[in-house]
């Protein structure tokens, strides 16, 4: 049996569409899917979906019959087939980005349990840490957000300034003037643990949950392999030397549009020197330090949920899954 990849693990993989990239050119055969009675769009205004309570939990796929209630959709990109039929992700107009519930009036939504029918908008992080939706559908309305996304941001050619107009079934957008073409972007950031014998090095943002401790992040440069972009960033926020880099999983993550690749890296000093701007505390955990942040049993700190793959890092090390 094939080993396992630590991918899976993480929240936002189980995107199990078939993309059919081949077919995005081929405007008829989209035009079919889009009128076809089994096809299904996700909701997208501003940075919130719309999911529905209904008797099996939380409905996030509607018709494009009830999406026209919703108000003038701005995009519609095609994400993949599902099966059954073609699934699509719609952002509505900006005039429909202030409309739905505020927290407090979702928050009483999702403890009412009498409420079938009741919509809200509501964030993907959200969503996600609540599990008002299946790991499957997660992983496909992270493919939606971070498309929908990039195409809220690149309404102009980047080369002329003129307008764009999708094609390729949101998979491009073509100036308008002077056909320059422009392809969603994602951006890639490097997370990783240095580790020295049994113990590995964490940190701390300012933002961060009082107590929280989470695997060194950073985005990579032009330029720049995966491994000295690890070697760089913990060198650069902690004053760590390392020297071996090993890839082990990699993350969709649509806040806005990353892939978040895991990596661990073999230190070579231990004396720390934190960056303050980036830090707000950086330390060694033992192994076993480590696997109470990830039981949570470690008092009052604690690391990131299971959905992050920093979560995913962190057990695999200290239950010894990982060298």
């Amino acid at each position: 049996m094939a080993r396992e990849e630590f991918s899976t693990r993480t929240g936002f993989s189980a995107n199990d569409l078939d993309r059919q990239s081949e077919r995005r050119d081929d405007e008829a055969y989209i035009a079919a899917l889009k009128a076809d009675r089994e096809a299904r769009t996700f909701v997208v205004s501003g940075d919130n979906i719309l999911l529905e309570r209904d008797s099996d939990g939380h409905r996030s796929l509607f018709t494009f019959g009830e999406t026209r209630l919703m108000g003038p959709a701005r995009e519609t990109v095609f994400l993949g087939h599902d099966g059954v039929g073609g699934i699509f992700a719609t952002l509505l107009a900006d005039a429909q980005q202030d409309l739905g519930p505020s927290r407090e009036q979702l928050s009483q939504i999702y403890r009412n349990e009498e409420q079938p029918g009741a919509q809200a908008m509501t964030d993907l992080r959200s969503i996600v840490m609540q599990g008002l939706v299946s790991e499957r559908i997660a992983g496909r309305l992270a493919e939606a957000k971070s498309l929908l996304y990039w195409h809220s941001r690149h309404r102009f050619c980047a080369n002329c300034g003129a307008p764009t107009e999708v094609a390729a079934s949101g998979w491009r957008r073509e100036c308008t003037s002077c056909g320059a073409q422009h392809f969603p972007r994602t951006d890639p950031v490097v997370i990783m643990l240095a580790v020295e014998g049994e113990r590995c090095l964490l940190g701390r943002q300012p933002r961060f949950p009082v107590g929280m401790y989470s695997a060194l992040a950073g985005f990579v440069e032009a330029g720049e392999t995966l491994e000295d972009a690890v070697r760089r960033e913990i060198r650069e926020e902690a004053g760590i030397a390392t020297g071996r880099v090993t890839y082990l999983a990699s993350q969709p993550w649509p806040f806005p549009c990353s892939l978040m690749i895991g990596c661990l890296a073999l230190a070579r000093t231990t004396e720390l020197t934190i960056d303050r701007t980036e830090l707000e505390d950086a330390r060694w955990f033992s192994r076993a330090e480590a696997l109470a942040l990830v039981e949570r049993t470690h008092g009052e700190l604690f690391c990131p949920p299971k959905m992050a793959i920093a979560h995913q890092l962190i057990a695999a090390w200290a239950r010894g899954e990982v060298a």
